[in-house]
């Protein structure tokens, strides 16, 4: 089996799909190029934001399978963002038919983070305990919604000045910062 993993984002999405497919697919060996794929590979490959993911990245990544006869999957990774999980996903399936793009035997799986990547990452109950003593702006954040003890992905818009997906990223500094830690990314957009 090969699987070619098409990311929205940069560092971040490659780091910790790498080390989630070690865990949960150890039988699976990363290559660095997707024409070296040959039993039981995947390749990783950001599309550095969107909507290039879908209107370049995924015509380009089902060519290089045909190309190589040799993937089974291709699984496009992205964000909602201010998106339903559903109408991400359908948007993709529009485009597909739009652009009238042949899959052939290729199984497309879409994996949409709800919200973003950083909502997944307040949703890990061990990082976080919002019962330890908290700074401003956090404790406010907490009041607000504790992702320590509730769903990240239904949390709501915390105010006008950032959308979801930016709010989720800032709460989430601000957790690692209250763990005299930092989280940074680069923009994908």
């Amino acid at each position: 089996m090969n699987i070619y993993f098409l990311l929205e984002g940069r560092s971040t999405e490659k780091k910790v799909y790498k080390s989630w497919l070690q865990y949960m697919l150890p039988e699976l060996q990363r290559v660095n190029h997707y024409d070296e794929v040959w039993e039981n590979n995947y390749f990783l490959i950001s599309a550095h934001g969107y909507p290039s993911i879908i209107h370049e990245y995924i015509p380009d990544a089902i060519s290089r399978i045909k190309e190589t006869g040799k993937y089974e999957y291709l699984v496009v990774c992205l964000d909602a963002d201010e998106d339903t999980v559903e109408s991400k996903k359908q948007e993709i399936d529009n485009f597909i038919k739009t652009e009238n793009i042949q899959l052939g035997d290729i199984k497309l799986i879409p994996i949409v983070q709800n919200r973003c990547i950083e909502t997944w990452f307040l949703g890990n109950r061990k990082m976080f305990d919002s019962r330890q003593p908290l700074q401003q702006p956090l404790r406010d954040y907490v009041q607000y919604y504790d992702v320590s003890a509730k769903d990240p992905e239904l949390m709501g818009n915390y105010n006008d000045d950032y959308n979801h997906a930016e709010f989720h990223y800032v709460y989430l500094k601000k957790v690692f910062e209250a763990k005299n830690r930092r989280y940074t990314k680069k923009k994908s957009r």
